[in-house]
């Protein structure tokens, strides 16, 4: 069920070769190309995007996903398929074993019980179990250590893939590398971006292309996640809020023209970027403030995102019916 917007949007369009749009309150809604009467055409493809869920057993976060996941069944047009863009659950970086395996009963038992719609998986870093070692007690060497127990939990053979849906390829990456006990870094390795860059020249130049990651590949709500950003003058932003090899990666896609699109969350904040003819949206979280309401400007909620066939989309950011407070 879709909320009524508390204030307006903020937006703010920046003349020459970057766009952007912040948009943090309730509902946003922003286009591919897709204005006036051109919204009217019929889309070939509904998706749902749903990210950082963050859900644990404590709490009103189960009951919270319970509810995303009936607005998302009750919309008019029930979306085609579902993209899980990670964290789902509230962590395993730092958690022991026992806890994640825990968490993951808990997100299994919710699907199997409140959802009916396709979901195409992609790992966050809160879905990594023991990479934060001191405090997870592991110590690398375990089975499941990694990016392998989301692998099993969500039924994955590798952390990144692609995929055809009606016409479009879509491309899902894993945006966290490895960084010593201090949890991740938010970068592809030398493997995985061959390998894109491998997909991306397979790819028939007609074919438009959206690419979903769990980390922001370019964003502007790192600026907003905290109150003091500037000290001695200088942006005092947190590295681990998007991609930290964006400029390799912006070579890459400036080579591929059908590139129409990059889905992200990470940062539990709204906002979309225009740069270099490639639409960046960061969509919000359907946890909010990890459960606690609204975080910064943004309220809990999902996107709906519809594809159409000449190359163009849209995405429309709303609220669902959850009140943490009652």
């Amino acid at each position: 069920m879709e909320k009524i917007s508390r204030r307006q949007a903020l937006q703010m369009t920046v003349a020459g070769a970057a766009g952007v749009t912040i948009g943090g309150c309730a509902t946003v809604s922003s286009s591919g190309g897709n204005t006036g009467a051109e919204q009217e055409k019929k889309s070939v493809l509904t998706v749902a995007h749903l990210t950082d869920v963050h859900v644990k057993p404590e709490g009103k976060a189960a009951m919270g996903m319970r509810q995303a996941l009936r607005a998302v069944h009750a919309l008019p047009n029930r979306p085609d398929v579902i993209f899980n863009g990670g964290d789902a659950i509230m962590d395993s970086l730092a958690a022991s074993k026992e806890r994640t395996e825990e968490q993951w009963a808990l997100w299994k038992q919710i699907l199997k019980e409140e959802n009916t719609i396709p979901i195409e998986h992609c790992i966050g870093n809160h879905d990594i179990w023991g990479w934060q070692k001191s405090k997870a007690g592991t110590t690398g060497s375990e089975p499941l250590y990694g990016l392998k127990m989301a692998m099993e939990q969500l039924g994955l053979e590798k952390p990144y893939r692609t995929f055809d849906r009606a016409g479009w390829k879509f491309i899902v990456l894993n945006s966290m590398q490895e960084r010593g006990d201090e949890g991740y870094l938010p970068a592809l390795d030398d493997e995985q971006f061959d390998w894109l860059s491998g997909e991306l020249d397979a790819s028939p130049k007609e074919t438009p292309i959206c690419i979903l990651s769990h980390i922001p590949i370019i964003s502007v709500t790192p600026f907003f996640f905290v109150k003091n950003i500037v000290k001695d003058h200088n942006f005092n932003l947190i590295g681990a809020l998007a991609h930290q090899d964006v400029q390799r990666i912006r070579d890459l896609f400036a080579k591929h023209s059908n590139i129409r699109l990059c889905l992200s969350g990470h940062d539990h904040l709204t906002d979309r970027v225009e740069y270099n003819g490639i639409t960046y949206i960061c969509n919000g979280s359907v946890c909010g403030n990890w459960w606690k309401g609204r975080f910064v400007d943004c309220d809990p909620g999902f996107a709906i995102v519809r594809f159409y066939a000449d190359g163009t989309f849209d995405n429309h950011y709303q609220t669902y019916d959850w009140d943490p407070s009652a």
